[in-house]
């Protein structure tokens, strides 16, 4: 939950000023998420959100290094997943990715590197990556996102 909880925050500050946590627990709420005064503090602390100006206001926002990481991550797996032969299979809440001998660790480390919040974790073998979620929900979203990538142009 507390990933799912990070990526609506992140979208959130992506969408609009948000000045306060008070401002941020209510558009939580707006999205289904029902959250403590101290819980938002601790999401504020373990994003590492910042204040900038924004909209002629003070607003939070994700710290340049998380942007980074989150957007060259997906660029890498855009690359790998275009490049690469690959085949997504589901097993319960696992999906299991098969590739190229020697390719899977690659994959992986993109998938890591990008921090989609459904994803509970991933394994890579040589050319067999599971990746691992916490819902049906979860699973279903990324599988959708990992093959519109595949057809993407690098």
């Amino acid at each position: 939950m507390k990933q799912l909880r990070h990526r609506a925050i992140r979208d959130l500050l992506a969408q609009r000023a948000i000045r306060t946590q008070q401002e941020l627990a209510a558009a939580l709420r707006e999205r289904g998420f029902r959250a403590t005064q101290a819980t938002i503090s601790r999401d504020v602390a373990e994003l590492g959100l910042i204040k900038i100006s924004r909209e002629g206001t003070q607003a939070y926002a994700l710290p340049p290094r998380l942007i980074e990481a989150e957007t060259s991550g997906e660029d890498r797996l855009r690359k790998l997943l275009a490049d690469l032969p690959i085949e997504i299979h589901e097993s319960g809440l696992l999906l299991v990715m098969r590739t190229l001998p020697g390719s899977a660790h690659a994959i992986a480390a993109a998938l890591d590197r990008a921090r989609w919040p459904e994803v509970a974790g991933s394994i890579a073998g040589d050319d067999t990556l599971f990746v691992a979620f916490p819902d049906r929900g979860s699973l279903q979203r990324i599988r959708r996102r990992l093959l519109r990538l595949t057809e993407q142009p690098g």
